[in-house]
């Protein structure tokens, strides 16, 4: 019978912990007013914990064949890494800037897309045999920052393209964190699910990226022509501190 080693069952243990942090704190965050203490402490707490997902599933996929579930917990980090990272970036609709970290957490996380998708198209048994949600999530992954690096170069003209980004990448990781939740631990439980195990997520969290931002877009259509710092908090437009 197979014994992981004792760094193997650490690691487990750390990367398990965190993850279920993430999935209670995520709704924690998103019910506490929007730009308020209590949302940025668990939003924070929540980004540190999804890299602690990251960081250990990707030594333990070295042990293991899982890098396809490695490399899907990358691209949920990064979810949440530029989600937060964007409330930094307001100014770039008044010609600031995006940082060197930005820049390379966005090329990095670029990287290891185009390698997920490489090794669905070309050596499906690298990533588990999952060949087309391995492109598929690869493809995702290359769009997603791929749209961020040009929106460092091309500045928005969106004043609240932050807050939108903001919201659709932290659900975004979300997501991506239950996908793999689902795949790793639920097909154990119902083996026969098949691909409703990878869909059922995106069909919960997609909608709701589409219709709060679309109630945010209407909640804040006649706010536009008051000034960001004059809005109270929770309304979204407040600027949350570090």
């Amino acid at each position: 019978m197979h014994t992981d080693p004792l760094w193997m069952k650490l690691l487990f243990t750390v990367h398990v912990a965190a993850g279920f942090t993430c999935f209670f704190l995520a709704p924690v965050a998103m019910a506490t007013a929007k730009g308020g203490k209590q949302h940025r402490r668990w939003g924070r707490i929540y980004l540190w914990s999804m890299g602690i997902v990251a960081s250990t599933a990707l030594p333990m996929a070295l042990f293991r064949p899982a890098l396809f579930l490695a490399l899907l917990s990358v691209v949920a980090w990064y979810l949440a890494f530029s989600g937060y990272r964007v409330l930094k970036l307001k100014a770039l609709t008044n010609g600031g800037s995006a940082q060197l970290i930005d820049w390379l957490a966005a090329c990095m996380v670029f990287a290891a897309s185009a390698s997920l998708a490489a090794l669905g198209w070309l050596k499906p048994a690298a990533v588990q045999h999952m060949q087309i949600v391995a492109i598929a999530v690869g493809v995702l992954g290359m769009r997603g920052t791929t749209t961020d690096l040009y929106v460092f170069v091309k500045k928005p003209t969106e004043k609240m393209f932050w807050w939108y980004s903001h919201l659709a990448k932290f659900i975004g990781s979300y997501i991506a964190a239950w996908t793999a939740f689902s795949v790793a631990t639920l097909s154990h439980i119902f083996r026969h699910a098949g691909i409703i195990l990878w869909v059922w997520p995106a069909a919960i969290g997609i909608p709701a990226i589409v219709l709060t931002t679309a109630y945010y877009k209407r909640k804040f259509a006649s706010r536009m022509a008051t000034p960001v710092h004059n809005l109270p908090v929770g309304t979204g437009f407040s600027n949350p501190a570090d």
